[in-house]
């Protein structure tokens, strides 16, 4: 799963959409684009949101049909749900938002398949019963995604103990390779990051048996409209994929 963090305008999303499509398509890994059409969580008032919600979901979409490729994105309310599987093939759930019961449910409905986002704040075993809530909701399709635990205020650190205990849950298990590096609640009111850690994180999830990987990457992300500061540059993702599959086909 890869993309920008939030979908910023048609024309560079189809960039960005195109250019990993080349690249996983060259490398055989199966694809998902990811770009969130709202961002609703964000440290201060002033910070970009969106582009507007349907004109966010009708890029998206329009990447899915482009490209042939399966499309993610985010929801933050109940309401959201019916509303963005019109658009995508996956609704993903945000970390924060993970033990939303009325949340995982209107997502389960939908029918379509539902990404969770471990808590920061929980355990790995404690993300079985969100998995159980979207499965109660008739939904078997399901996939856990972890984002590293809270580390201090400022920090946050990757458990990998946590990727086969959550695959034990009978669900595939992807690493958030760059949300995982993230600094929250800096004095500035703006996420820090340390995209240097990226590859390491990468390459210690496929090294514990991760299923996939989520990766926000963008053309110029000093410039990114949301999350800059931890993403990849996409420069860097077809050198650092190359590496991932010679890994991943090394310890099968």
């Amino acid at each position: 799963m890869a993309g920008p963090c939030a979908v910023e305008g048609e024309e560079i999303t189809l960039r960005i959409a195109e250019r990993i499509v080349a690249i996983t398509d060259k490398l055989a890994i199966p694809y998902v684009f990811k770009g969130s059409y709202r961002k609703a969580n964000r440290s201060r008032v002033d910070s970009f949101t969106g582009i507007g919600d349907e004109k966010a979901l009708k890029i998206l979409r329009k990447v899915g049909t482009t490209f042939g490729v399966p499309t993610i994105t985010d929801i933050h309310e109940s309401g959201e749900a019916e509303m963005a599987a019109e658009y995508v093939d996956v609704l993903q759930i945000p970390a924060f938002l993970c033990r939303q019961t009325d949340l995982l449910i209107a997502a389960a409905k939908t029918g379509k398949t539902v990404n969770i986002k471990k808590g920061q704040f929980l355990s790995a075993g404690a993300m079985r019963f969100a998995v159980d809530k979207v499965k109660d909701g008739g939904n078997d399709n399901v996939i856990l995604t972890d984002r590293g635990n809270t580390f201090g205020y400022q920090d946050l650190i990757v458990d990998f103990r946590g990727i086969p205990e959550m695959k034990s849950f009978g669900v595939p298990v992807v690493m958030d390779c760059t949300h995982s590096l993230q600094q929250p609640n800096q004095a500035s009111g703006v996420t820090g990051g340390k995209p240097a850690l990226i590859e390491t994180i990468a390459k210690a999830a496929i090294a514990v048996g991760a299923d996939g990987l989520f990766i926000e990457t963008h053309p110029d992300p000093a410039n990114a409209k949301s999350d800059g500061a931890n993403m990849l540059h996409l420069d860097l993702l077809e050198g650092l994929l190359q590496k991932l599959v010679k890994l991943r086909a090394a310890i099968q």
